[in-house]
């Protein structure tokens, strides 16, 4: 995801020089982001996560790995481009996740509707590129069990390409049997949802620069507030897409113009534009979680 700041710097506008940038908070946020997902990941292999929080590895360097590379997608784009823009600031947070995500900042406008495709896709297209083979190798190594008669827990919801790879990697599951995702697939599986949330064709999310693009602003304007009541209708089938739209609501239904609004795509841009969109249907989840009830 990346997020506008304005006004733009004056320092960048006075000296035509890009300011120093202070990497301590990076640093900072980063390593504490680290804690609380090998924490997470310990927490999810059924240990204690401070006597053997070392078991939380491989669930925190793959999602960091998936995030961080999505990120520096959107940083690596944007700086090719010559736009200002900070370095990723991860955010943790006391979840089952360990996270929730990493955002880049952007200091200066976006300078066309193509920078705007490129910035915006680069982001969830490499984050896809990992996230996609290490989820697969996680179905590949992850066990399947019967599903115990009287046993909860937490059902993960399916997206089309989850099936996909479900059903080329694994196959027909036997009666009364599940995968049990190891700590790599979770890691794997979050990414995918992750790459989901961000190509929503709203605001100023990754899909919101690609629709704005693509089509302009009025569409761009319509689509955001058809996200919006569409998560309020799929908070029926799971809550946390209620939550989903209060946060969408705060962070704005508005994108700004490009300094360029006029310049039309090339048939590049557009097909970028449009295999990300695809990737977003691909890896939609409507229910992406709900309960396993006791019997």
């Amino acid at each position: 995801m990346n997020i506008f700041k304005r006004p733009y710097l004056e320092e960048y506008i006075v000296t035509g020089e890009p300011p120093r940038q202070k990497y301590t908070i990076h640093i900072v946020l980063f390593l504490i982001t680290v804690l609380t997902t090998l924490m997470a990941g310990a927490i999810y292999e059924g240990v204690n996560p401070i006597t053997h929080i070392y078991r939380g590895i491989p669930f925190s360097f793959t999602l960091l790995l998936i995030l961080g590379i999505h990120e520096m997608g959107h940083y690596l784009t944007a700086r090719r481009f010559g736009m200002l823009v900070t370095l990723p600031y991860f955010i943790p947070a006391p979840t089952i996740l360990g996270t929730i995500g990493a955002i880049i900042r952007m200091k200066s406008p976006m300078w066309n509707r193509k920078v705007l495709v490129y910035v915006g896709a680069a982001g969830p297209i490499v984050g896809f590129l990992i996230a996609l083979p290490v989820t697969i190798y996680g179905f590949v190594t992850s066990p399947i069990r019967e599903m115990v008669p009287g046993q909860g827990g937490i059902l993960l919801g399916d997206s089309i390409l989850l099936k996909i790879i479900s059903a080329g990697v694994i196959g027909e599951l036997p009666e009364g049997h599940d995968v049990f995702l190891n700590s790599v697939a979770w890691a794997g599986w979050i990414g995918l949802f992750v790459t989901s949330f961000n190509l929503f064709p709203f605001g100023q999310l990754d899909g919101g620069h690609i629709v704005y693009a693509l089509f302009g602003e009025r569409v761009h304007w319509l689509l955001s507030r058809y996200v919006f009541i569409g998560l309020l209708l799929l908070g029926i089938l799971w809550i946390g897409w209620w939550f989903i739209a209060i946060f969408l609501f705060f962070l704005g239904f508005r994108h700004p113009r490009p300094v360029d609004d006029l310049t039309p795509l090339e048939y590049r841009e557009r097909l970028i534009g449009w295999f990300a969109l695809a990737m977003f249907i691909l890896c939609f989840i409507p229910v992406p979680f709900s309960s396993l009830i006791p019997q």
